[in-house]
């Protein structure tokens, strides 16, 4: 298995994740220079954000992390594979680990983000009726959750 739980180590490889998916997936939907290319910076992020809470992210590394997957009780707060390496199932086994280690079975995902929630339909999740504003914007996020059939029962 590829997957294991991150390590001080692997923080700045993580905010690089996270920062170009967030610059390639969202910047389209808020157009928010200021956050996007000032404040959305790895470094920063590394430190004041990913530190406080590597205990619940779990990363794919096949000698290069080439994803994560943070987790929160049984919700899957969030997933991101490195552009390069996107289409390869590496999101498909992050979400595989999370639902059979940790019981996932819900999550967020914003409304406008189509792709995201088409991998997540592919993966066994389903759009329910909730949907809640994203802090600080005018953005839907809405609701997925596991298929009733495939949750496991611990």
């Amino acid at each position: 298995m590829n997957i294991r739980k991150a390590a001080a180590g692997d923080l700045s490889r993580i905010a690089e994740i996270f920062v170009f998916n967030n610059r390639m997936n969202f910047y389209p939907i808020f157009k928010d220079e200021g956050f996007s290319f000032g404040e959305l910076q790895v470094v920063s992020l590394a430190d004041a954000y990913f530190k406080n809470i590597i205990s619940n992210i779990y990363v794919f590394d096949d000698g290069v992390v080439k994803g994560f997957i943070q987790i929160n009780e049984t919700e899957i707060v969030k997933l991101y594979v490195d552009t390069f390496f996107q289409s390869e199932g590496i999101g498909g086994r992050l979400m595989e680990y999370a639902v059979k280690e940790f019981h996932a079975d819900h999550l967020w995902a914003l409304e406008k983000n189509t792709r995201a929630i088409t991998f997540y339909q592919r993966h066994r999740f389903q759009l329910t009726d909730e949907k809640k504003f994203e802090e600080g914007t005018t953005e839907y996020l809405v609701k997925l959750a596991l298929c009733p059939a495939e949750r496991v029962e611990g």
